[in-house]
């Protein structure tokens, strides 16, 4: 199971979040902006999208907020046609979604990381330079990836065809056409890699998993809060991580790591969950952002329209998806 079906099957239980468990303090105010931060300038707008496509979204933003990348479906005589969006400064490329499968990532370079199926089994892919290009793989049950940072260094995980255990891989950036095994806890799953290397993730049986994070010299350390009873870790920029941590019945944290020393902060209680922190910690997941102990409401969403923020840049710019009986891409900036 990758992060982001972790994440989806827990999102249920986080209305239950306790924020006394272990004396974390949750700010309950979110009304009061960070010094120098006005929240009244934070906007959304629609990103440029095929008009022929009955749904489409965001799915990342590279750190420098430059490039964006999305998936949309148009109907054909054949079906529905999965799309591969990329925005450059806005402008639009649409291109036929490799293995008809979705981006999951995008860096400062424009190389986008994604997964894709070949006869029923997962496959990597990446586009650069206007080409898409397999990833190469080792003898697996299935193999999908999840991050790549400014380098090129690409992360993901295989399923071991003998016990149908998770294991860990990188692609690395210096080694062109390579995939290699890393050493990590047993049944792990990456979930992110920052400019520097440090590799974030959860590994274990379902349910039970914890989390850990691999150093840039191969040293690898758990990642978790006092008294857990789970941790997922979903992704990492910077010297950040989020995740979650259940402490015992309802009381299931998003929280955010600071991989400098492995302390943790609880994100504020009406966060649904963590989808994306940036370099500066500052956290996205669905129709809210979190700067410190403080959150508001992303614009655009209403009675009945929903809206759902995906992924953060350094400089600030949020995209995701608004859907008002029609999924659209949008990105918000100023928030």
């Amino acid at each position: 199971m990758n992060h982001i079906a972790r994440r989806r099957m827990l999102a249920g239980v986080t209305a239950g979040l306790l924020s006394t468990s272990l004396g974390l303090a949750v700010s309950g105010a979110a009304t009061a902006a960070p010094k120098g931060q006005d929240f009244r300038a934070c906007t959304i707008s629609t990103l440029p999208f095929p008009a022929d496509t009955y749904r489409a979204e965001a799915n990342a933003v590279d750190p420098t907020g430059r490039y964006v990348v999305g998936a949309a479906l148009r109907v054909s005589d054949s079906g529905n046609q999965p799309l591969l969006l990329v925005w450059d400064r806005q402008r639009l490329t649409t291109l036929d979604a490799p293995l008809g499968g979705d981006p999951v990532d995008v860096n400062a370079h424009g190389v986008v990381i994604g997964n894709g199926w070949t006869n029923g089994i997962s496959q990597p892919w990446r586009y650069r330079d206007g080409r898409v290009e397999l990833l190469p793989v080792v003898p697996s049950a299935g193999i999908s990836v999840t991050a790549i940072n400014k380098a090129g260094d690409i992360v993901g995980h295989g399923t071991d065809t003998a016990t149908g255990e998770f294991f860990a891989l990188r692609w690395p950036a210096a080694r062109p056409g390579t995939v290699e095994v890393l050493d990590t806890p047993a049944n792990a799953t990456p979930t992110g890699i920052t400019a520097d290397g440090t590799i974030v993730g959860s590994a274990g049986d379902f349910g039970s998993w914890t989390g850990w994070v691999r150093r840039p010299d191969g040293r690898v350390d758990a990642l978790t809060a006092p008294g857990a009873r789970m941790t997922m870790v979903d992704g990492a920029q910077g010297h950040w991580a989020i995740g979650k941590v259940d402490l015992g019945g309802t009381s299931t944290l998003n929280v955010r790591w600071d991989l400098r020393d492995g302390s943790y902060t609880a994100l504020d209680e009406r966060l649904a969950w963590a989808d994306d922190v940036n370099a500066k910690g500052v956290v996205v997941g669905g129709d809210r952002v979190v700067r410190g102990h403080n959150s508001r409401l992303l614009p655009g969403g209403g009675e009945r329209v929903t809206v759902g923020a995906r992924s953060i840049s350094d400089t600030g710019t949020i995209v995701g998806f608004r859907n008002d009986d029609r999924v659209t891409p949008v990105r918000w900036t100023g928030c």
